[in-house]
């Protein structure tokens, strides 16, 4: 070994490097796997994230929890990436950074790699069930439903039941649901659980996508044991306006012609 260079130990583990060095520099080097955030290595480490927290001796000779972006190593320096103090310290550090950014997916992400579970996701849903009432009680589709997963009641969708017509979405108070129409295919959502997804028709007036084949189905046989006065169109709901009073206004016009006097 260079005369210059010092040795390190993680995990059990002996590594050569120069005095100077962070352990975290020399876990880098070495692909020890530390997890951190606010680390860059054009930057003077801040420890900010507190993410990288490592196992060490302290000066009383106990075990202690040392951020490794900041701790500069010596000579025989033994260092701990696991273990009970580095797990609590760990999740100490993702509880507070998600309380500021609790949409984060690279967060979960991080936690999961490393072990530390922050239990469910959040998912911007009240649990109001308006989205669950509406289904089953207007629409009729019955989509959606309470669930508990672990303890924590969750909207999920009932397999098979949406038909795409996007009222859930319309209700929902926090935009938990959300819609997505691409080309001529519609998915609804929660989370990132996929609620149904379907083929768009187009409208035979201006022709863009408009509603879902399952729900035009849908409403051709609940409207089955009402009779049809006229002929059957796929109209959106602009051109169906449009033509309605397009038609009332020639109706108009030809009621006025009639009249005495004309």
């Amino acid at each position: 070994m260079d005369n210059s260079l010092i040795s390190v130990t993680f995990d059990g583990q002996t590594y050569a490097a120069e005095a100077g060095q962070t352990a975290l520099e020399v876990a880098r080097a070495n692909g020890v796997q530390i997890p951190t955030l606010c680390y860059h290595a054009a930057l003077k480490p801040s420890g900010s994230c507190k993410l990288c927290a490592v196992e060490v001796t302290g000066r009383s000779g106990r075990q202690i929890a040392m951020l490794a972006c900041i701790l500069k190593v010596k000579d025989g320096l033994d260092i701990n990436t696991g273990g009970p103090i580095v797990e609590a310290a760990r999740i100490k550090a993702f509880t507070k950074l998600l309380r500021m950014a609790p949409q984060s997916a690279r967060l979960r992400q991080m936690a999961a790699e490393h072990g530390v579970d922050l239990g469910p996701p959040p998912d911007e849903c009240l649990r109001c069930r308006l989205c669950v009432r509406v289904c089953k009680e207007i629409v009729g589709a019955g989509a959606l439903k309470m669930k508990k997963i672990e303890g924590v009641p969750f909207v999920v969708p009932e397999p098979d039941r949406c038909i795409g017509c996007g009222t859930c979405a319309n209700i929902c108070p926090t935009n938990a649901i959300r819609v997505e129409d691409q080309e001529n295919v519609r998915s609804v959502m929660i989370r990132e659980e996929l609620i149904g997804k379907h083929p768009l028709e187009r409208c035979e007036g201006c022709g863009r996508w408009f509603a879902t084949t399952r729900f035009m189905d849908y409403i051709e046989h609940r409207t089955a044991p009402h009779p049809h006065v006229k002929a059957a169109h796929s109209y959106c709901s602009t051109c169906a306006k449009l033509f309605s009073d397009r038609t009332q206004a020639v109706s108009d016009h030809s009621v006025k012609m009639r009249m005495p006097g004309h």
